[in-house]
């Protein structure tokens, strides 16, 4: 039986190494490759066609989400697995909006993540216990935000903005003008029904998307 092949995508090396290990440790799997950033991810899919691809969210630059839309824009079939330290049904809801057929957390136990690469890998939706648990708690409460209008492109603009970047960051990483990025910027503001940066701040501290700064 031929194993299932799996991209590796996370900005630490150390941490890759250690999945890699855990990954490669069980029968039927095989990591054919790495990346460190989404543009080196995006160029070893199109080298590599992975069977399935796990990819962190949060990386220099532009993050695993928007990475997500650009692997299915080039390949529809592409099977994705998220995993991240983002235990946030927000972040869930974008990957799955973007793409991604699966969602497990860091902190979950070692066998979640091989069950999840295996079931992405047969065509079905995964999820860890942890995410499952968080998106259930938002229906359940009807929490419904405006962050659900929000495109894919637009909540990884949005997550840089959180990470104190600049817009010409944020531009070079997106391959973007810094007049469309203040456009997005403005356009994010607006759908969240916030005026201005300290509003948006404020906003994601509520919506768990921000942590308050340490004292």
């Amino acid at each position: 039986m031929e194993k299932i092949r799996v991209l590796l995508v996370d900005d630490h090396a150390v941490v890759r190494q250690g999945y890699r290990r855990l990954i490669e440790s069980q029968d039927g799997i095989d990591v054919v490759g790495e990346a460190g950033d989404a543009a080196s991810a995006y160029q070893s899919y199109k080298n590599l066609t992975p069977d399935v691809t796990v990819v962190d969210i949060s990386m220099p630059g532009r993050g695993g989400i928007d990475l997500v839309r650009q692997l299915r824009l080039y390949d529809a079939a592409a099977r994705i697995l998220m995993f991240t330290m983002h235990a946030n049904a927000s972040y869930a809801e974008q990957a799955f909006k973007a793409g991604a057929q699966g969602y497990v957390t860091k902190s979950s136990p070692p066998d979640v993540l091989i069950s999840a690469i295996r079931t992405v890998f047969s065509g079905r939706p995964a999820l860890c216990a942890e995410i499952n648990s968080a998106i259930a708690a938002s229906r359940l409460f009807n929490e419904d935000t405006a962050l659900e209008t929000l495109s894919p492109r637009e909540f990884e603009i949005l997550r840089m903005i959180l990470d104190e970047k600049t817009t010409d960051e944020i531009a070079q990483a997106f391959n973007l003008s810094p007049k469309t990025v203040a456009n997005y910027h403005y356009a994010i503001k607006s759908k969240l029904g916030v005026r201005t940066d300290i509003e948006l701040v404020y906003y994601c501290l509520r919506q768990g998307l921000a942590m308050p700064p340490i004292s």
